[in-house]
């Protein structure tokens, strides 16, 4: 229940000046989402050696995705109610330890059965990642920088893609292919471990603690937070078996009260999952065997794809609270769509082309999805919020793990047809977004979450 003093903490908490305690949040919380972004694209930086290893075709490296995607699924949606139940700091130090654990031991897979239930269990901690990060850093920083704040934490994903690429290079580079995989998974376990170590000083999330009753610590925090605190001592845990209770049927209210915004975030993340990820199987599934590469080869079209990345991800960072959050994701989902009916146009002229192809529409693609998270995630409840995004990416990864097999399919045929499937994927939500505006959708830049919420 909301009262005077909650009122006039949670205006401190949207009014804040940006201090040191938000740039260590947006840090600590990029670091991991980094590594999330390092396990993404690891797979399809070793999928070449994974391939001759495992003697993997189009169908089971497709298999070996759609694990991952499965797991993304359950991560998502089961970690978001729980993160809604008992808090954001427990699932977002929790997804990084379940993550960082499972890559580890991932290096020391011994057949195909063990390496899908590993990924699987990765994919858990990632999607974990999802709901928990997304609705901490909205409820954390000031209302005038919470679009850019956001889309910076999403910005560390080019960085770890980019890492990812550029240490299966250099390990393929020194060993061999087959010793070569297990040591990149082996690293990045380790190091993933090492983030959630400093992730701990984090703090939970003030608006959190006050949907659970418990004023004083929500008020603790705040006061650290405007003190430029980077190192909380964690608020003591609600009883389990009450938050359970108070919080049961969170899937049913968002439906009943909220279910344009569900659509909205379902529709986004359907619409960019399906692209991004289909964009990524196109490259192990369908140009390797098409132009006859050698696994190795695949790293340094992940590095050019990450640099691109890189500037369409900073790209909607700085446009998110400037031209507001319709212009910029609408925007970039249309010039994805558009960008990848170019790139069907110039599959033919060789590695070369492909490659300078893949990297001008990864920078869309990323400035995309990056834009589209913040602009959803802000505009459930607290109470709701992390269930909320779990529900929209769990949509969404129902079409990442179709997508490769789809891919698979139509481009050992056409390469550009399987790239104008994915251009109509970006389309759809070109369209989404602009139905959203059309009906009235609220335009979140600026205002506090509180004010987002509507009286139901």
């Amino acid at each position: 229940m909301e009262t005077p003093n909650n009122t006039a903490l949670l205006d401190t908490l949207s009014t804040l000046r940006w201090n040191r305690f938000h740039t260590m949040a947006v840090l600590l919380f990029g670091l991991g989402w980094a590594l999330d972004a390092f396990e993404v694209t690891l797979i399809g930086n070793v999928m070449g050696a994974l391939r001759n290893r495992f003697h993997l075709g189009s169908d089971g490296m497709s298999m070996l995705l759609a694990a991952w995607f499965v797991g993304l699924m359950l991560g998502a949606s089961g970690f978001g109610v729980l993160s809604d139940r008992f808090g954001r700091r427990r699932v977002f130090l929790v997804s990084l330890v379940v993550y960082g654990l499972a890559t580890l031991v991932t290096g020391f897979a011994p057949n195909l059965a063990s390496l899908l239930a590993l990924r699987l269990i990765a994919g858990i901690g990632v999607g974990a990642e999802y709901s928990a990060i997304n609705a901490a850093i909205t409820e954390l920083v000031p209302s005038r920088s919470r679009g850019r704040a956001a889309a910076l934490v999403l910005n560390f994903w080019p960085l770890g893609s980019f890492v990812a690429a550029l240490l299966a290079w250099l390990v393929f580079s020194a060993l061999p292919p087959e010793f070569g995989w297990r040591v990149v998974f082996g690293i990045g376990g380790l190091v993933a471990l090492s983030a959630a170590w400093f992730r701990r000083h984090l703090p939970e999330s003030p608006r959190w603690l006050l949907e659970a009753g418990r004023g004083d610590d929500a008020r603790a925090i705040v006061e650290g937070i405007e003190a430029g605190l980077t190192n909380f001592i964690p608020a003591s845990a609600p009883p389990v078996i009450a938050r359970v209770k108070r919080e049961a049927g969170q899937f049913s209210r968002l439906m009943r009260q909220y279910p344009g915004r569900l659509m909205l975030g379902a529709a986004l993340d359907f619409a960019e999952a399906t692209g991004y990820y289909g964009l990524f199987a196109f490259l192990p599934i369908v140009v390797l065997p098409a132009l006859h590469l050698p696994p190795t080869s695949l790293p340094l079209f992940y590095l050019v794809g990450s640099v691109g990345a890189a500037l369409g991800g900073l790209a909607a960072a700085g446009l998110l609270d400037r031209v507001g959050r319709s212009w910029t994701v609408g925007g970039f989902y249309l010039a994805t769509a558009l960008g990848l009916v170019g790139f069907a146009a110039v599959t033919s002229l060789g590695a070369g082309a492909i490659m300078l192809g893949f990297a001008l529409v990864n920078l869309l693609a990323t400035g995309s999805w990056i834009a589209a998270y913040p602009t959803f995630s802000e505009l459930f409840p607290t109470a709701l919020r992390a269930t909320g995004i779990g529900v929209s990416v769990t949509v969404g990864r129902i079409g990442a793990a179709l997508s490769p097999f789809v891919v698979g399919y139509v481009g050992a045929r056409s390469m550009a047809a399987a790239l104008l499937l994915l251009a109509a994927a970006w389309a759809l939500g070109a369209v989404t977004i602009l139905v959203w505006r059309l009906r009235g959708g609220v335009e979140a830049r600026g205002l506090a979450l509180e004010n987002l919420v509507p009286n139901v």
